[in-house]
């Protein structure tokens, strides 16, 4: 696999916006490539009770690649978070949450191709949002498929996983993925945050979604 230049998100880019959500306020950070979009990534963060949040290094790794795909680069804060309103829902109300940030975007954005992006209970909760909402891709990254009950997937999906995950054994995700034949890229060495791979994380989604 060859290296793609990967280039920081100018500051410029960055809109910090709040949308309506059932519980109330959602803070949603929105990085704009401008120009000619080829869609949007919606990116969640992982456990909140776990101090996760959309700036957590996965999601902001996540957002850094799909930004320089020219996709507009979105990270909402779950309920509970930061500025977002209400209490933390086991993923209930995180997927209405997404669903909601979704609308506003189709709307700003003239109804463009959704990515479905996650890491660990983000991915969880991406499973659900793909049930309501048919994004054109998914990636999802660390599933935290041994502690929530994670739906099946479209068969194109990106997962990726590191082979010396401590929170998520890598077994647990290939029981998951088993009976939907669905292949696993694992990280060599990686664990469940990908420490000193971060960049190898972002390469692999720049190949697979360019």
């Amino acid at each position: 696999m060859s290296e793609v230049e990967i280039r920081p998100m100018p500051p410029s880019s960055l809109e910090r916006v709040v949308i309506d959500g059932a519980a109330g306020a959602i803070q949603t950070d929105i990085n704009d490539p401008g120009g000619e979009r080829r869609g949007v990534a919606l990116i969640a963060h992982p456990n909140p009770v776990q101090g996760g949040t959309k700036d957590n290094k996965v999601v902001t790794t996540l957002a850094k690649a799909f930004f320089n795909l020219g996709y507009v680069a979105v990270r909402p804060n779950f309920r509970g978070v930061g500025e977002s309103a209400g209490v933390h829902d086991q993923g209930i109300g995180e997927t209405d949450d997404l669903i909601e940030v979704a609308a506003y975007l189709r709307k700003r954005f003239d109804d463009p191709a959704f990515i479905l992006a996650g890491f660990s209970f983000g991915s969880f909760v991406q499973t659900r949002v793909a049930k309501q909402l048919t994004p054109s891709r998914m990636v999802l990254v660390g599933p935290a498929v041994n502690r929530f009950p994670a739906e099946t997937v479209p068969p194109e999906t990106l997962v990726i996983h590191g082979e010396l995950d401590d929170v998520v054994p890598l077994q647990a995700v290939f029981d998951w993925a088993r009976p939907q034949q669905l292949p696993i890229v694992v990280v060599p060495g990686g664990e469940h945050f990908f420490h000193g791979r971060l960049n190898l994380l972002a390469q692999i989604v720049v190949h697979y979604c360019r």
